[in-house]
């Protein structure tokens, strides 16, 4: 990818700045429609935001309270789609709301119904009444007091570090040029229009110099550093808000059911979510006064968790029953007038400035895929770039496989799963665990540095695999092996191993609670 960038005399047709969801939709829709493509990420893939979500791909059943049916609509559309494309990633599961009354009943049921309609030929099952047997048979750790039943319904779930890895390598399949660790640090006008992009490479220090029709500003929370590269006078563009989880043992929600607690105090929904054999407790909303790349959960919010999900479940977790903490920063696109973020609208917006730097603020992951077509087809007019038909509509994504096995930790990798399993040829070890509290193997570190363009011992433990977001502790642990592995495979001394071990140790502590 560096040697084919390196090539002083290419012009790209687009540049994307930003390898998060967003901006990686952004590639794979217009490197699919046959633009010369060059995507530049400033840290790893995913490795902000995108990475840190509820793993819900969801119409939003908290946007539906509030009234906001386009984006409920289009969200549900994106569902239907992304089940479509990458069923290795993204697969139903069923949500179960309490009801503690006739009148919960009726409410939720009713509102449900709406929500199934709503997704028209892309429904994944229809919402029911349960009664209290029923509801207690999908969820066997909830309270039952004052429990009459409950409320079924349809979403989505996946993997969102995994499913940007599988959009980094759709987009290279395709022909685009994706490249991590390479920050932007200049753009560069030529008649009062950006024409190219200067970007350090991180690990080697060099400098390069990329020309383009035209660049997209697809960094989420860091929309408005890049907007200030182009007018140091840019106003703020971005509303960030926080969102904080909390990851339990699977022991607090057994089964494959998912709670839904209808009502916080704040007024939002939360969920308990089994994921790779643990819960996943979120989310908050609190505006956040800084953006940074690791934002750490408050001590409000864990607090807010647990006290929220413990009013439903028999068996409250404690403090000490956390295994991992983490938090996430909402790119909202800034209202005219402030509110609180949780009612900030999650639609996406572009904006062209007058040096026609594309900048593309808001959205959530459900509808990437969307966000990127609308994008594209404002760059295209921007460069005046020929006309070509969105193609992501039916496009399949890297790695496409509805062979998933129950309880196969490698079914994320889709297709690709065989080719793991046969680097035993080469080292029987490699099929060894990582670690017994993870179900990773040694093979999967090896896979990340050849395949997946993993260059540290963070990029395998918190988005190759996602041992940091399961088990802090255990990932720690493991962080020697996985160091020594990549200093195998980078020819790298013992040295920087160490220094990637003690690189992720830090980083690891900001992941407990």
């Amino acid at each position: 990818m560096l040697e084919m960038a390196a090539d002083t005399a290419t012009v790209w047709d687009i540049i994307v700045i930003g390898g998060g969801a967003t901006g990686l939709g952004v590639a794979v829709d217009a490197v699919a429609r046959g633009y010369r493509t060059l995507l530049l990420e400033k840290g790893d893939f995913a490795h902000a935001t995108s990475s840190r979500s509820t793993k819900l791909i969801h119409g939003g059943v908290r946007y539906l309270q509030q009234g906001n049916l386009k984006l409920v609509r289009e969200a549900l559309y994106e569902r239907g789609l992304l089940l479509r494309h990458a069923p290795h990633l993204v697969h139903p599961i069923s949500f179960v709301i309490p009801n503690n009354s006739w009148w919960d009943a009726a409410f939720y049921g009713f509102g449900l119904k709406l929500y199934d309609i709503m997704s028209g030929r892309f429904t994944i099952g229809h919402s029911r009444h349960l009664s209290r047997k029923q509801t207690l048979e999908l969820l066997p750790s909830v309270k039952t007091q004052r429990l009459i039943g409950g409320t079924l319904y349809l979403d989505g779930q996946f993997d969102d570090a995994r499913l940007a890895i599988e959009l980094a390598r759709t987009a290279a399949d395709l022909g685009a040029t994706v490249i991590n660790y390479m920050p932007i640090t200049a753009l560069i006008k030529e008649n009062g229009r950006v024409r190219s992009v200067v970007a350090h490479e991180s690990e080697s220090g060099r400098e390069f110099e990329f020309k383009g029709r035209v660049v997209v500003n697809a960094t989420g929370i860091f929309a408005d550093s890049i907007r200030r590269l182009d007018d140091p006078s840019a106003k703020i563009s971005i509303s960030p808000s926080q969102g904080a989880h909390i990851v339990l043992p699977r022991s607090f929600l057994p089964g494959g059911t998912a709670l839904m607690v209808p009502k916080t105090d704040d007024g939002r929904v939360l969920f308990a979510i089994p994921w790779h054999d643990r819960v996943v407790v979120g989310t908050t909303d609190t505006a956040a006064a800084e953006i940074e790349a690791e934002p750490r959960p408050l001590p409000a919010e864990i607090e807010f968790l647990l006290t929220h999900v413990s009013r439903y479940l028999a068996n409250p977790p404690q403090p000490g029953d956390i295994l991992s903490t983490y938090a996430g920063l909402r790119p909202l696109a800034r209202p005219a007038t402030i509110r609180s973020s949780a009612l900030i609208p999650r639609d996406h917006a572009i904006t062209i400035s007058g040096s026609g730097l594309v900048t593309v603020t808001g959205g959530k992951w459900t509808t990437y895929r969307k966000m990127a077509e609308d994008t594209v087809s404002r760059a295209i007019a921007v460069a005046s770039l020929p006309q070509k038909a969105c193609r992501t509509h039916d496009l399949a994504l890297h790695g496409w496989s509805d062979a998933a096995v129950d309880g196969d930790p490698l079914s994320i990798y889709g297709s690709e799963a065989t080719a793991i399993r046969a680097l035993s040829k080469e080292n029987p070890d490699w099929m060894k665990p990582l670690h017994p509290a993870l179900p990773y193997i040694v093979a999967e570190v090896i896979w990340a540095v050849r395949h997946e363009m993993a260059r540290t011992v963070e990029d395998v433990l918190a988005r190759r695999t996602r041992a940091l977001f399961l088990d802090a502790r255990a990932s720690i642990k493991a962080a020697s092996q996985v160091a020594a592995l990549l200093a195998q495979e980078l020819q790298r001394d013992a040295t920087w191993a160490q220094q990637q071990e003690m690189a992720f140790a830090q980083t690891a502590q900001r992941y407990l609670p």
